[in-house]
């Protein structure tokens, strides 16, 4: 039995044997090295025959090569090659037989932004950039070739030099003429660009922007200010012809574009930022300006498209709003920031909905029919918050469940803690998170957990049978067993202290309040019989059970917590 290896024509067995007798089979080496026909009898005869006919089987194998014959050619040119593992495994796929060799950037070029010149080498020439001994980039590139020459490669050095010097030369020409206009000059163009046609266009989302960004901004200690100025100007490099040509550094060009009209530098860096974190990988930005702006473009496109109910489904996410969540996770939590994000969602939404208002006002000339996003205007009775913001904060909470748990942070407790009214500080939240994780490791918290799920039960149970509720509180009057009177005393105790603690925000604190309950508890139900005879006790100690849920509540709903079964 034999099959095919892509790219080549030969057969070999699906168990190489070299002991095997009487396979044969027929390939031939590089296409221009060692174009003639040979054959093989066994995969090892196969790899070493293919190496001999200039065809280097092994990726791995090639890939070290590539790795250690371009480190040093820089080295010899006492330079560093700039580390790129992404562009190394691509050079990798596309030879057959690796052949290094280094040109020259004309220096012409070299005034070029250092991110304009590794962008046009790397994505669409596959040049490796290099480095100078203080970090800069060096007029020198790398590139890998798929053949040996006589002339020792000469020649196909100066025709990629030729190649580049073309494609910096297009780059320069944009850097020139994008120079000739301010960022400020752009942002009117921006009104031709369609952000989404339900939300309006890009100079729509960057006024909306500016005026999140101005209200983020205390939250991370920046100056409102340069932070509305940034976000004003953060799309304006998008009508630039350098973006144009490389999208990829939008934002980046942003950058430049603003420090040579004279921009603050905390500016210009928010406007390089403001698209990061990108991906998991990605950095946050760290400065504060920096860090309001980030945060305000990715609210406005949460709300936005929440708004307008194009919301991820399944594997679907077409406006990458997944990413967006967890960049604003990422911000909130990496720089310790407290965001009501409740109150934040619905000033961005009022915002939004603006220009929903216009967008369907123009659909409504058109077409005659008034079309209202269901649930943009429809507030919550419990919260007095959009609807539109409480399943945005559901989103984010999915979110963070995913980045908690890829950080082994249990989903269950991030549930318990979201699921308290109004807890919409992500930072305050993690505290929770922590804390009542440290607790439930405790024996005092493993133990309250069991009595607490058994008086869940108990009363779940006999409120369905009685077709009533008790959650009303108990009357002190009718306790009559010591054990039912120290509970009740111990729950007015835990009460007290845990809303003290948790006003102080002391999370590990209100978590040693309730941990005073085990004992009692315990001694409640080796000792009292619930469903006595007597209807009022019965009802009264149903209450008493009620209130242990209702003391528990204050720091997270233990219903959603899983275990506390034995």
């Amino acid at each position: 039995m034999s099959y095919k290896i892509p790219g080549l024509n030969v057969g070999i067995p699906l168990e190489p044997d070299e002991k095997e007798i009487g396979f044969v089979s027929k390939t031939v080496g590089h296409r221009f090295l060692a174009p003639e026909t040979f054959t093989v009898t066994g995969f090892k005869d196969y790899q070493k025959k293919l190496k001999d006919a200039k065809v280097i089987l092994d990726p791995a194998e090639r890939k070290a090569k590539i790795l250690k014959d371009a480190e040093k050619l820089a080295q010899k040119a006492g330079l560093v090659l700039k580390d790129d593992p992404a562009l190394l495994a691509e050079v990798t796929g596309l030879v057959e037989w690796p052949v290094v060799l280094m040109g020259e950037i004309d220096a012409a070029f070299m005034d070029l932004p250092a991110e304009v010149l590794t962008t046009s080498m790397r994505h669409h020439q596959k040049y490796f950039a290099l480095l100078d001994e203080d970090g800069n980039l060096a007029p020198r590139f790398i590139f890998v070739a798929n053949t040996e020459t006589r002339d020792k490669g000469r020649a196909i050095v100066a025709g990629n030099e030729r190649v580049l010097r073309a494609r910096l030369a297009d780059a320069k020409f944009f850097w020139d003429q994008d120079r000739k206009r301010t960022l400020e000059s752009r942002v009117t163009q921006l009104s031709d660009r369609i952000f989404h046609a339900r939300l309006g266009s890009m100079a729509e989302k960057a006024e909306r922007i500016a005026g999140l960004a101005r209200g983020l901004a205390g939250y991370a200690d920046a100056d409102p200010a340069p932070a509305g100025r940034a976000a004003r100007l953060c799309k304006a490099d998008l009508s630039t012809a350098m973006v144009g040509e490389f999208p990829e550094l939008q934002g980046t060009m942003g950058r430049y574009y603003a420090l040579n009209d004279g921009e603050k530098a905390d500016v210009a860096d928010a406007i390089a930022g403001h698209y990061a974190p990108v991906g998991p990988n990605d950095a946050c930005p760290t400065a504060p300006v920096s860090v309001a702006v980030a945060l305000a473009d990715k609210i406005d496109s949460l709300v936005g498209f929440f708004a307008i109910d194009e919301r991820p489904t399944g594997s679907k996410d077409p406006f990458a709003l997944r990413r967006s969540a967890l960049g604003v996770i990422r911000l909130i939590l990496e720089k310790g920031l407290r965001v009501p994000l409740l109150d934040v969602f619905d000033e961005a939404l009022s915002a939004t909905t603006e220009t929903i208002g216009e967008a369907m006002a123009a659909i409504a000339r058109k077409t005659g029919v008034a079309v209202i996003p269901e649930g943009v205007l429809y507030t919550s009775k419990a919260s007095g918050h959009s609807l539109v913001s409480e399943d945005l904060l559901a989103f984010i909470a999915d979110r963070l469940k995913v980045h908690l748990r890829e950080k082994g942070v249990r989903h269950d407790l991030i549930s318990a803690v979201f699921a308290l009214d109004g807890e919409d500080d992500l930072v305050r939240l993690l505290a929770r998170v922590e804390a009542l994780g440290a607790f439930l490791k405790s024996d005092d918290g493993e133990n309250l957990l069991v009595a607490y799920k058994r008086a869940a039960n108990i009363v779940r149970i006999e409120e369905k049978r009685d077709g009533k509720t008790y959650a009303n509180d108990f009357k002190p009057d009718l306790l009559v067993a010591e054990e039912e009177k120290y509970l009740a005393a111990y729950l007015d105790d835990a009460t007290s202290g845990a809303r003290e603690a948790l006003a102080q925000e002391d999370f590990t604190g209100a978590m040693s309040s309730i941990a005073r309950l085990r004992r009692p508890v315990d001694d409640f139900f080796d000792h009292v019989t619930v469903n006595c005879e007597e209807a009022k006790l019965r009802e009264n100690r149903l209450r008493l059970l009620s209130r242990i849920d209702a003391t528990l509540d204050q720091v997270a709903d233990f219903s959603r917590i899983e275990g506390g079964e034995r």
